[in-house]
């Protein structure tokens, strides 16, 4: 191993290397993972001298093949999808179009940092939906549809079991199994009484949708399928993270029965009743989504995003009733609304008098002193950790670059580090905070005090700050000394 690269290129870089080359007739100059998503797939971006494109490693053969077809099928009806460049299935490998980072998502936040919201891309993405799932579906090959053909009975239960599963019983939940089955096939039956004979994208939300040259294009389609068109309208507007207040929701779903009006006849008031149990579908799938990642696997996306679906799920229980009983379910949702470890801090709420402060260092020039006087506290030691700064090409940045934080959730166990950091400062926190104490420490060192320490540094005071109404600060104490300017 040299300086000059983290890793030899794998099997797999090197094979999408070769593919990029047979397509591009140039030289990949670089190839650069993608972080790690809720999938899977391993994404790569490969650039050459003048062209760029995406790799997608997948080992789900079949997710590959019904990407490849519903890709070429919408593109031949003119939708805007990533253009399909090469493909070797043989070996789990395509390529398609680069359409950059700004998913609709990061879009969104921009807006609403500015206290905008992105009102005509979202009635553009709600346009296309309609179109896709009306148009979309003639002439699709739904026999590449996986893991089922439709979004009938089994893929409904599928989704109810995976809640259970991976939230409930992870979460601690109290539930009667016999009664909650009883509803699961009963609440299965209510969202099936509705024409289920169209295409259903799956997983149409602002993060699967991109902002490209002011356009938008889609993807990730391939769990795609026939089946009702209210699961897609109620992914986009109830996304757990995009927090759309409800009023524009409301004005968005109106906006989407407007375009669907012009491709097919509605009954608007039948349409909405059904929309609702979809709607409560979604958020259960969503729930069961992040309990497997975050409550099983401890991915820390995962573990951040379960308050907001957990708000989206407190606000649809107080907001809207379903012409159905489900009280089984019913009861197990509101245990979960009311489970302290699933509430964000308000901003409304009273705040402790706890400053927590958080400290990158290097081990060269030792260990912070606590000036509170305190004497209380922790030192984390990321020296066990890959060190990104051993290469070359990261000599120059720190544990706030990107390309640094790739190599941390790539190559060393980071995500499963923090988690432990969490399980021990949680608790104090949370003493410190009944006791009324003013003070508590924490120093993450590494051996320059630039990559490992930085990172971590910033992930405890983003899980502390949105977990605990307390004051966190946070001092890079060796960037600080350099102004943030590190030797290559």
């Amino acid at each position: 191993m040299t300086n000059k690269s983290p890793i030899v290129l794998s099997t797999i870089e090197s094979s999408l290397t070769e593919l990029f080359e047979q397509w591009s007739g140039e030289k990949a100059e670089k190839i650069a993972p993608f972080p790690p998503s809720g999938s899977s797939r391993e994404y790569y971006r490969l650039t050459g001298k003048t062209k760029t494109a995406i790799g997608v490693y997948n080992t789900d053969s079949h997710e590959n093949r019904a990407f490849v077809s519903f890709t070429r099928h919408f593109l031949k009806l003119g939708f805007s999808v990533p253009e399909l460049y090469q493909e070797d299935l043989a070996q789990n490998i395509y390529l398609c179009e680069d359409l950059g980072d700004t998913t609709l998502l990061d879009y969104l936040t921009e807006c609403k940092s500015n206290n905008v919201f992105p009102l005509e891309h979202y009635q553009k993405a709600l346009d296309t939906l309609a179109m896709l799932q009306v148009k979309g579906r003639e002439g699709l090959d739904f026999s590449v549809c996986y893991p089922r053909q439709s979004f009938d009975r089994q893929s409904i239960l599928w989704d109810l079991n995976y809640f259970k599963y991976y939230f409930l019983k992870l979460s601690g939940v109290p539930f009667d199994e016999e009664a909650l089955e009883t509803d699961f096939h009963r609440f299965a039956n209510y969202l099936l009484n509705t024409d289920c004979d169209f295409f259903l994208y799956r997983d149409f939300q602002a993060r699967n949708i991109m902002v490209h040259h002011d356009k938008l294009y889609f993807i990730d389609y391939q769990g795609g399928r026939k089946g009702a068109l209210q699961y897609d309208v109620a992914s986009l507007l109830y996304q757990a993270k995009a927090t759309i207040a409800p009023e524009l929701r409301a004005n968005l779903l109106e906006h989407y029965l407007d375009s669907l009006s012009e491709l097919i006849p509605v009954d608007r008031k039948l349409f909405v009743e059904h929309y609702y149990g979809y709607v409560l579908a979604r958020i259960l799938q969503t729930l069961g989504a992040y309990g497997f990642r975050g409550l099983y696997e401890r991915k820390e996306h995962f573990l951040e995003s379960i308050p907001f679906a957990v708000h989206n799920l407190r606000s649809f229980l107080s907001e809207v009733s379903l012409r159905i009983e489900l009280p089984a379910l019913t009861k197990a949702l509101w245990f979960i609304c009311d489970l302290p470890e699933f509430k964000p801090a308000s901003p409304n709420e009273t705040r402790s008098s706890l400053t927590v402060s958080i400290n990158s260092f290097s081990y060269k020039r030792g260990i912070p002193a606590d000036e509170s006087e305190n004497g209380g506290g922790f030192v984390f030691d990321c020296r066990a950790l890959h060190n990104p700064g051993r290469y070359d090409d990261y000599k120059h940045l720190t544990g706030r670059d990107k390309e640094v934080i790739l190599f941390l959730k790539k190559h060393s166990a980071v995500d499963e580090f923090l988690h432990n950091v969490y399980s021990l400062v949680d608790p104090s926190v949370e003493t410190y905070i009944k006791r009324g104490f003013t003070n508590l420490m924490v120093n993450f060192g590494c051996t320059g005090g630039q990559h490992r320490s930085v990172y971590c540094t910033d992930m405890l005071a983003k899980h502390l700050t949105q977990k605990y109404p307390i004051s966190v600060e946070t001092h890079h104490i060796e960037q600080e000394l350099k102004g943030w300017k590190n030797g290559g």
